[in-house]
């Protein structure tokens, strides 16, 4: 499984975990069964691509599959006639160079750092000379996507039609940045993240054999937070003995990786969908003196939120979980209604992206979580209009809303979301608009800010006869085409009863600016004539008579068209008084 482990001697130097315990050959290749499949049918047929993209996350084994290909082409067997072979004995010559990242046909080239068509030009012409001791030699380029777009053409017609010596082997993250005229050279191997129960079994093996105590639960802990990666979970498992001195516990992971403990994340997720909001803080704010990161604790949240959902739709999700775990989501999946659920993961994730620009991490964590108690266990539209309909009650076959509450403020708002029928009746109804005159008509628009409206009305449009439920104008040319349309579309959803405007070739009143203007320049006259303002003007040489108000006028556009008291309400004519002609 592994390499030789490096004696006791002080002076040979340590290998970490993700280097002395990296694969050698398929057998030991961690979670990547269907590609390792493909291969060994492929080297077995003798059907090898000339080229081989090996895509996936970071550790999953894209460099170490390469180095297995590499050897894979190129052993010889310990006696030194075999040929390519999906199990490289590990003893030739070949093998332990490849092996120990010496062998000179084995060319290894990091992207990253030689991206320029200079360091692609050297490859080609490398290219041209057959290998010095080996089958195959063999160009391993990692993270390919960095190369420039002058070094992939330069790249191009040797990767089409290299010689028969030559295998390209490239690994990338980054598959989309890679050209496609590269791709469709290429046989492509995508390797997949490492199932977490595929990572428990290989991180307990290497850690039996480094003679190391770990319960189990830390194991879960370290694959859980390696997210498949294989590398990424043996740095972990590396610092873990380190940080517990041979003997490794969940705490000391938890504490290592600053996570918190999955029973009081279970107990924060309880309490906040019950809107316990006090206790939400309080559990909260123990779990961050504990060490727990705020942004982990609602990823936290996010996976158990997930995994709640899916036991509610996959009840046998929870098989691989422990017993008190399984039995403590289950409950919960079935208290938790799905909209409920699906909101509680809508509002985490846009707390955790709030959580990660804040300054405050934590502060902005509680109040994600605060907003969650506030609203978890509403009901969804539906149910509250089938709530009102039914008097207050829960309609039938729909879910109780949420967990049992406590003192927390959510369930003030449920109860404000779900009131009878006859709580909402009670309350007074507020009177529709009934304009009774074409002032009062344009006054209705301007209450519900239609400026455009009110400007053509009040500039543009001269007055032929107005009463509840009809208007005739004569527009001038820049009224608006639609301007008839309009009025008894709105009028009509405003007052809730059907309005006609008609266009008229009548002459009809002068419009109401027309008319505001006459009666200002009467107000001005009467002001001009009044003794005591000419007494004023006397006394101070020079002095203007700058703008006339009544007393009490108001301030809108229409000015004293209005009358500062509300129209009484009237019986309007019924609808079929007004002759079918008018329509």
């Amino acid at each position: 499984m592994a390499e030789a482990t490096p004696g006791s001697d002080p002076a040979t130097p340590y290998r970490v975990l993700a280097r002395k315990y990296r694969p050698v050959d398929f057998t030991t290749l961690v979670g990547q069964e269907a590609m390792v499949r493909t291969l060994r049918n492929a080297i077995a047929t003798g059907r090898i691509a000339h080229a081989f993209m090996l895509t996936g996350v970071r550790g999953v084994g894209k460099t170490t599959t390469a180095r297995i290909i590499a050897r894979a082409l190129n052993c010889v067997g310990p006696d030194g006639t075999g040929g390519p072979t999906v199990d490289p004995c590990g003893v030739c010559d070949n093998c332990k160079a490849i092996t120990e990242d010496r062998h000179v046909d084995v060319i290894e080239m990091d992207a990253a750092s030689r991206t320029g068509i200079d360091d692609v030009r050297e490859l080609i012409e490398g290219v041209r000379y057959r290998p010095v001791s080996a089958r195959y030699k063999v160009y391993i380029i990692d993270e390919v996507h960095m190369l420039s777009e002058k070094a992939f053409n330069a790249l191009l017609k040797t990767l089409e039609e290299p010689p028969p010596h030559v295998k390209f082997l490239f690994a990338t993250t980054e598959i989309r940045k890679v050209p496609v005229t590269v791709l469709s050279r290429c046989q492509r191997f995508d390797l997949k993240r490492v199932p977490l129960e595929t990572l428990v079994d290989h991180f307990a093996k290497i850690a039996q054999a480094e003679k190391v105590e770990i319960s189990p639960e830390a194991l879960t802990l370290i694959a859980r937070a390696a997210d498949g990666s294989v590398r990424d979970g043996l740095s972990m498992l590396d610092q873990a003995i380190a940080h517990g001195g041979g003997v490794v516990d969940a705490a000391q992971v938890r504490d290592m990786l600053g996570l918190a403990d999955r029973s009081r994340v279970l107990e924060l997720f309880e309490k906040t969908m019950r809107g316990d909001a006090p206790g939400m803080v309080a559990a909260l704010g123990e779990m961050h003196d504990s060490g727990a990161d705020p942004v982990v604790v609602l990823q936290d949240l996010l996976e158990l939120t997930h995994w709640v959902t899916r036991l509610k739709v996959a009840p046998d999700a929870a098989a691989a979980t422990a017993d008190s775990e399984r039995a403590q989501g289950l409950a919960m999946a079935g208290k938790l209604s799905m909209a409920s659920l699906t909101r509680a993961w809508t509002l985490l994730l846009k707390g955790l992206q709030e959580t990660l620009a804040a300054p405050s991490p934590l502060r902005a964590a509680e109040m994600a979580l605060i907003r969650l108690c506030y609203v978890a266990d509403l009901p969804s539209p539906g149910d509250a209009i089938k709530m009102l309909q039914n008097g207050g009650g829960v309609p039938a076959g729909t879910a109780a809303p949420a967990m049992p509450r406590g003192n927390g403020g959510g369930g003030a708002v449920a109860r404000l979301a779900t009131q009878p029928v006859a709580a909402v009746a009670a309350q007074p109804a507020q009177a529709m608009p009934a304009p009774r005159s074409f002032a009062e008509v344009v006054a209705l628009f301007e209450s519900r800010r239609e400026p455009r409206m009110v400007h053509s009305l009040m500039h543009h449009v001269h007055e032929v006869r107005c009463e509840p439920g009809l208007i005739e104008f004569r527009p001038e040319p820049k009224a608006p085409p639609d301007l008839a349309p309009r009025l008894s579309e709105l009028l009509s959803l405003w007052t809730g009863r059907r309005w006609i405007a008609s266009v008229s070739s009548a002459e009809g009143k002068p419009t109401l600016m027309q008319q505001k203007a006459a009666k200002a320049d009467d107000l001005r006259s009467s002001a001009e004539n009044n003794e005591l303002v000419m007494a004023i003007l006397k006394t101070f040489p020079g002095a203007k008579l700058e703008a006339v108000k009544r007393k009490g006028e108001q301030t809108s556009m229409l000015g004293e068209f209005v009358s500062d008291e509300p129209p009484p309400a009237e019986e309007y004519p019924a609808d079929d008084d007004i002759p079918e002609s008018e329509f």
